[in-house]
């Protein structure tokens, strides 16, 4: 029931929730943002219900990644993991034609939002796929969305299982191109929940790799960001 009732309480509080988050974004568009200015607004952007948007990531770990984005000047960018938008509003200041985000719950009540998170004059695009990254036939619907075009950079912060995090990168790392960036998202041992489990993927994964490593605090218990470069062909 009280899921139930919490469910009914978003709905009703839709509206307003959804003015609040318009007017927040109608105020990060009035002047140009800096990266830093971005991360601040992808961290406390705020809202309420539905319409909330924020990114769980510790600020000097995602504004690093973010400036290793920057600096390969990506077109096309694609995220498994929409969650709250906190990261999309980020990849859609830095990719110049493209963000592709997918996650696995319905995103119809945030596409409008979402949709214009570019800055004004950007040429970038928001596509919001909504389904299970695991199954082919949603593998199927990215290709279809990309047609034939590789990302630059992709990242991976969705199923944090051991087999999830695996699964989504060698189901889509062939949809990345030779030179660009993979990332993955809670790669340090320590971790608040059992089903976090990326460390022991990125401990495999890295060796031999070209790969960074953007962690605050050796000690720190979850976060932490690996950065892997796909080979060039």
């Amino acid at each position: 029931m009280s899921r139930f009732l919490k469910s009914l309480s978003r709905t009703l509080r839709q509206p307003f929730n959804n003015l609040y988050a318009r007017r927040r974004l109608k105020e990060y568009h009035s002047k140009p943002r800096s990266l830093e200015e971005v991360v601040d607004w992808a961290m406390n952007f705020g809202g309420g219900g539905y319409m909330t948007v924020r990114t769980l990531q510790i600020p000097a770990e995602i504004t690093q990644l973010a400036k290793a984005v920057q600096a390969i000047k990506p077109k096309i960018i694609v995220e498994i993991g929409t969650a709250r938008g906190g990261t999309l509003l980020i990849w859609s200041y830095l990719a110049s034609r493209r963000v592709i985000t997918c996650d696995l719950n319905d995103m119809s009540l945030q596409r409008p939002l979402f949709s214009q998170f570019p800055q004004p004059g950007s040429n970038c695009q928001v596509t919001l796929l909504s389904g299970n990254s695991h199954e082919a036939s949603f593998k199927a619907r990215l290709a279809r969305e990309l047609n034939g075009e590789k990302a630059d950079f992709m990242f991976i912060d969705g199923d944090h299982t051991e087999s999830g995090v695996e699964a989504d990168y060698n189901d889509y790392k062939e949809f990345v191109r030779p030179g660009g960036l993979i990332a993955f998202h809670d790669i340090v041992e320590k971790q608040p929940f059992t089903t976090n489990q990326v460390y022991p993927f990125w401990q495999r994964v890295k060796v031999g790799a070209d790969v960074q490593e953007f962690v605050a605090d050796p000690n720190q218990c979850g976060f932490g960001i690996g950065l892997l470069r796909v080979p060039e062909a």
